[in-house]
């Protein structure tokens, strides 16, 4: 048994929920009992719930991606400098301009080479996965110094 429930809306709606009624050709009253039962539903709540976890579930394992890729970019950055250092003579003072010259060749074939490697879509970090997979290979590791040597 329905009981009778009377209801003021400002003029406004009262005219949106009317169109929508005539346009669908349903009652008002059934227009108005389906937004109220779904204001009221815990569903959309739990949905939205849901939904939000959801996206916080994606976020932080995005974000523990980046600092895997930030620690491992920072590693590999430090052991190159830590293995440029230990390996590279100083330069006499005679040959300082012609080592100049050559470093500026050197990095622009660098930048050159990594500008087709971005524009590829290839990536240092997308290669490490595979690197390590094939276990069993002996990793290469670089000449020790008389005084240094580097793990």
């Amino acid at each position: 048994m329905r009981q009778r429930l009377n209801v003021y809306f400002p003029p406004a709606l009262l005219r949106q929920i009317s169109d929508l009624a005539d346009s669908r050709k349903i009652s008002r009253s059934a227009i108005v009992e389906a937004a109220v039962a779904s204001f009221l539903s815990p569903d959309d709540a739990d949905r939205r719930e849901a939904a939000f976890a959801r996206r916080l579930d994606r976020i932080s394992r995005q974000i523990m991606r980046l600092e895997r890729d930030v620690g491992l970019c920072a590693e590999t950055l430090a052991l190159f400098v830590r293995f440029w250092l230990t390996v590279t003579p100083p330069v006499p003072a005679e040959g300082y301009a012609a080592a100049q010259a050559k470093g500026r060749e050197r990095f622009e074939g660098f930048i050159e080479t990594l500008g087709r490697r971005l524009q590829s879509g290839a990536s240092f970090l997308r290669e490490i996965p595979e690197d390590v997979a094939g276990a069993g290979e002996c990793p290469v590791t670089p000449p020790a110094t008389d005084d240094q040597s580097i793990p």
